[in-house]
């Protein structure tokens, strides 16, 4: 009888666990959380705080303060800098050229020793889309600069 008990406090907290970790989440006062439910194609944008939401639904967090992105390499030049910001308001447009996913994981597998720069990541979009030859609404460049190698 001892075990039964035991046995069914623990499976009662596991799965109370489960539920809390797939239908919560925390988004930091600097990020945003970008939402996007597979079965019916809504997608939402959340700001700062605790959110419920359905177990299925798929949720990504994006730095939204501003980062230093740089075309870097093993010249002696100059390297070409930028200042930029993920506009939120733009979330949509974003998701159209990007498609939906964990920003985070994106490229974390790459080994890419001798730079300083690391090629993963949301920072990593983020200086694809700022060095483009297309402007994107949903990438603010705050300012351009260089710096001497």
């Amino acid at each position: 009888m001892g075990r039964r008990v035991i046995g069914g406090i623990v499976g009662s907290v596991a799965a109370v666990c489960l539920v809390l970790v797939t239908s919560f989440t925390f988004v930091e006062p600097y990020h945003i959380a970008l939402t996007w439910n597979p079965f019916t194609g809504e997608l939402g944008k959340r700001d700062a705080g605790w959110y419920a939401h359905a177990p299925w639904d798929f949720v990504s967090t994006v730095d939204t303060r501003p980062q230093r992105v740089c075309i870097t390499s093993g010249a002696r030049a100059a390297l070409n800098c930028r200042l930029v910001q993920f506009e939120s308001t733009h979330y949509r447009e974003f998701i159209a050229a990007q498609g939906f996913g964990f920003y985070w994981w994106s490229n974390r597998i790459s080994i890419n020793t001798g730079h300083r720069e690391e090629y993963r990541g949301m920072k990593d979009l983020l200086r694809g889309y700022a060095f483009s030859a297309q402007q994107y609404p949903f990438i603010r460049v705050l300012e351009e600069y260089q710096e001497s190698g």
